[in-house]
Formats: structure tokens, sequence, C-alpha cells
């Protein structure tokens, strides 16, 4: 098959339009750097998608330095406590008054991810939407490429001096990369939901409950996005509205503590929870940013967060190298991102462990069940474990 020809020959090729892709776009062209953002699905997908909505203070705070915070000052929400609601009775943690007393900014992503890609465009940005990345060579070269295909899948070749891999978890920047990740699968899978319908209670809310996990987190004031946790096998389709709704009256204790308002399922995923951490995240002119560089469970919000912060991370060192030839930033960018990578990981596992107690009535079983139990008494009497708990859960 003869060589497809060279379409885009940029400086930087970013590989994916979420927001790692999307920040480091953006900030690369306000730099005065070039690039050109390839996306395999379409912007009316892309603008759709709805997942996370929480960002810390330090992505808030990049967003606005960086002029990228239009549409989450204005509707952006202050977000300051959670909730654990367990058969010991309800614990209420308001972390604005715990730790370093900072606070979530609740903003859901795919308003964020459309007002990126607004911005981007205003800043003179390309995206090219509906492009399949299939395979990358050349990293160790001066000029590394891709090859990919438009929607009527015509061949296309794109070459760079630097590729930025942020296309998620199963995209091809990932597998560019040889490096076999530490893995952990958590044997545990998520239905994930979003209603059409006002959340029960400003917070967060955490069911741990001999059924499974159950979590309320709002969204905007008639969208409520909830997980429940269900049988590794599951099909969604077993799951009809009634079904959903009263499994989340008996693990969110709906009886002692008021019933979610219902309202129509508008999305239903299941959500296995995987996690995978990558050292390095770099390969010759390779550099993996957001879900392509770590898989994290949506247990303590991090993944968009580390996205943003490892994206601002790149677009240093990636200005330096094209602007002055000093690749001193590239060839720590591992370095300086993985600390926060095992950070997050390590507290979305004391997460997992913490809501979701092990079924069955094996001595083991059970002696977790005791440990658990002993974690949210903690959290409950122990103002260490609780400003613990606030630093690390709003930050990263």
């Amino acid at each position: 098959m003869p060589e497809p020809a060279t379409i885009s020959d940029t400086a930087v090729l970013v590989l994916g339009a979420g927001p790692a892709g999307l920040v480091l776009a953006n900030l690369l062209c306000a730099a005065g750097v070039e690039c050109v953002v390839l996306e395999r699905r379409s912007r009316a997908h892309v603008e759709q998608r709805a997942r996370a909505g929480f960002l810390s203070p330090r992505s808030v705070a990049l967003l606005r330095e960086h002029g990228l915070d239009q549409g989450l000052s204005r509707l952006g929400k202050r977000h300051d406590r959670c909730e654990f609601r367990s058969a010991a009775g309800r614990l209420e943690l308001r972390y604005s008054e715990l730790g370093s007393r900072k606070t979530h900014t609740v903003y859901p992503q795919q308003l964020l991810v459309t007002d990126l890609i607004a911005e981007l465009g205003r800043r003179g940005g390309e995206i090219r939407f509906d492009t399949a990345v299939r395979s990358l060579g050349g990293l160790d070269s001066a000029r590394p490429w891709v090859r990919a295909e438009d929607a009527v899948l015509r061949e296309q070749r794109y070459a760079a001096r630097y590729i930025a891999g942020c296309d998620g978890a199963r995209g091809v920047a990932r597998t560019a990369v040889p490096v076999v990740p530490a893995v952990r699968d958590h044997g545990i899978t998520w239905l994930a939901l979003l209603a059409r319908a006002p959340a029960c209670s400003d917070s967060v809310v955490y069911g741990v409950h001999g059924a499974g996990f159950a979590g309320q987190m709002p969204r905007s004031p008639d969208i409520t996005r909830y997980y429940l946790q269900c049988d590794p096998g599951t099909d969604v389709e077993e799951w009809d509205e009634d079904r959903i709704w009263n499994a989340l009256d008996e693990r969110l204790l709906a009886g002692q503590f008021g019933a979610p308002a219902r309202g129509p399922i508008i999305e239903r995923s299941l959500v296995r929870l995987r996690s995978e951490i990558l050292d390095p995240i770099q390969h010759g002119r390779l550099f993996l940013a957001g879900d392509a560089a770590t898989s994290i469970s949506p247990s303590a919000a991090k993944g968009a967060n580390l996205a943003i912060a490892e994206a601002a991370i790149l677009a240093d060192a990636l200005g330096a190298a094209v602007r002055t030839g000093d690749e001193a930033g590239l060839r720590s960018y591992s370095e300086r991102c993985l600390p926060l990578i095992r950070q997050a990981q390590e507290f979305s596992h004391w997460m997992i462990d913490l809501l979701h107690p092990p079924a069955g009535d094996d001595p083991e079983a059970a002696y977790q069940r005791v440990l658990r139990r002993a974690r949210l008494d903690s959290l409950s009497t122990s103002a260490s474990h609780r400003h613990y708990f606030a630093d690390n859960y709003v930050g990263i």
C-alpha cells in the first residue's frame, strides 16, 4: 500500500479533544506554538458527552489564569460538603471548614469541553473531528507521525515535532509507550446513571450499604448523577427505572434521611473500576496526559483534575522546546507528573475500599466490614483524620 500523503506538518500534534487535549492546545496556541488536535468523535458527540464535573481549586485557578473560565465563572457552583450514609447513621463533612478549607467547583465536563473548543477556535487553533488515529511511528525521530482515517475512511498522515497522547485509556497513544503498567482490577462495577431530577441534597452522598454502594453527585438544579454498584456481568437493560430508584432508596437510606426525587433516567452505562499507573508516561517524542497517562476510578473525582494539571505541565515543557529548543522540561515531564498521579491513585484506592464493603459470610469479608466501620468511626471522631480527608478529597 502506498504511503498516504502528509496533509499536516505542525509543531505539536494533540490526540484527543477531552479536557487534557483541549487545555493543552489552548495553552500552546496562547504561547504561539502551532498545534493540530485530532479527535475520533464528532464535535456534537464531544460537546454532549457527560462526564465528571467536580473541579479542584488548582484546576479552577489554572483555567482562570489562562482565560479559560468564561462559562465556569458564570455557571460554576461552589461545593463544600459530602456525607456518608451507613448503618451507623449519617456523617456530614463540610470540607470548606477542614484542612486547607478549600472547596470544589461543580461545572459539568461537557460544558467545560464546549467552552474549550470555542476558545481554541478564537485563538486560531485547529481541531479535526471524526478523525480516528490508527497508528503512530517515528517516535525516536525528529519528525514522528500519525496514520489516521477520516469519517469516510480515507487514510491520512500527520507529522509533527512532538505528539501529545490525550486520547484516553483505550487510545492508540498509550499502547505506543513500551511499558507494562501497574494494574489493579478492583472487581467492582458501577451502573452510572444520569437522571433528569433534582438531587435529594446539595451534598455528594455516599451510601455504604450491605447491598452495595450507591452515590449521588449533584450536577445542575435538574440533573443528578447517580452510581449503583452491580454485578460485573450486569446488562444495563436489566435495570428498569423502578428497580433503579428502589435500589437508590434502599442504599441511600431514604427511610431515615429522605428519598431522592424521581425523574426519567436519561443515560445509563457500566463503569468497571480498574486502575493503571504507567511509569514513565513518555516515550521518545510522545507524551501522555489525562486518562492516557493513568486510569483512575471516579470514586474521588480526580480524573479531570489530573488531566488539567498534566496539560499545564506539558504545555510549559513543549513551549520551551519549540520556542528555544530547551527540552529539559520534556525530559522531566514524567518525573513532575507521577507524584500527582500516585497521590491521586492512593486516595482513590482508599475511597474504593471505604465505599465497597465485601459481601459474604466468610470470616475475611466480616473482618473487612469491621475495618470499614472503623474508618467511618475515625472520620467521625478524629479531627486530624477529617483534615486529612478534606485536603486529599479536594486537592491532588
